[in-house]
């Protein structure tokens, strides 16, 4: 039995349509009927039903598809291992960060740590904070990096840092030194605010915005180095922890403006995961150890 023939039954199961796979599996048609003959024959039992140009699965081929389908994830498994294993890996860890904080922390922080554990294969995921908990939870990750605290009593989580949040405009919203300081109000009455870029804080902030700065106009904008951009490009004006934009500040791609409607919320970021092990706790200090403010 040939590994090709398991993979070409798997998707002729799924497709139920020999040109289908064919063309899908970048082979000929009457390639893809060999190689299911071959199988049958080497397993002695029918797995499709023929019926002039339609074909389905047999009882025997619907059972069969289940098993071919944890071989060919098992052998894809044991390839990946056995490539870890030359590269000199000894040992799987993976991380789950938010896109929110892959720009923020990583760079700092990931050159340093694949030097000192060169036996350790370091997988970055990047998913929203709302998947992270669980799939720390359901161990599909080894730790995760969320802007949001668990909710579920089994996750063991520790906050990295606090992050002041900032109002951040484009350059040229404020005059130069010399003129007046434009109001917090003035700013937001007359651009688009682009929110949600964030899971944490958006509701309430937006409550007490609209008290005081009545007829805001919003935006949504669900990826925070978008919202970059488009502040940047003079587009509108938002809300957002400080360590995401401390780089733009200190280039003066953006500014900080003055905010004194009322006390902005602190954001924090949190380090999940099921148990605190070695690496787990070193990957944390290393990012405490990081100066974000």
């Amino acid at each position: 039995m040939e590994i090709a023939w398991l993979k070409t039954f798997v998707d002729a199961a799924g497709t139920l349509n020999f040109r289908k796979t064919s063309e899908r599996l970048l082979m000929s048609q009457p390639t893809v009927t060999v190689h299911i003959r071959l199988l049958e024959e080497s397993l002695g039992v029918a797995l499709f039903k023929r019926d002039k140009n339609r074909v389905t699965l047999t009882e025997a081929g619907k059972h069969f598809k289940g098993e071919a389908v944890k071989v060919l994830l098992q052998l894809n498994s044991s390839i990946e291992e056995l490539q870890a294993f030359a590269q000199g890996y000894r040992q799987k860890w993976t991380l789950a960060i938010s896109p929110l904080m892959a720009e923020t922390i990583l760079p700092y922080i990931l050159k340093a740590f694949t030097r000192d554990h060169p036996d350790v294969e370091l997988v970055i995921r990047v998913e929203e904070s709302e998947r992270i908990e669980a799939l720390v939870e359901e161990e599909e990750v080894s730790a995760g990096i969320s802007a949001l605290p668990p909710v579920r009593r089994n996750i063991h989580h520790e906050i990295v840092y606090d992050d002041p949040l900032v109002f951040v405009v484009p350059r040229d919203a404020y005059d130069d030194e010399a003129g007046p300081v434009v109001s917090p109000e003035a700013v937001l009455s007359s651009s688009y605010l682009f929110t949600h870029h964030h899971p944490g804080f958006w509701e309430e902030l937006l409550v007490k915005l609209r008290i005081r700065v009545p007829g805001i106009r919003t935006m949504k904008v669900t990826q925070a180095h978008i919202a970059k951009r488009f502040i940047q490009e003079g587009l509108g004006v938002s809300f957002l922890p400080k360590s995401m934009v401390r780089r733009e500040l200190l280039e003066g791609r953006l500014m900080d403006a003055h905010f004194d409607l009322f006390p902005l919320p602190v954001t924090s970021t949190y380090l999940l995961a099921k148990e605190m092990g070695e690496l787990e706790k070193e990957f944390l200090k290393r990012i405490q150890s990081v100066y974000f403010s």
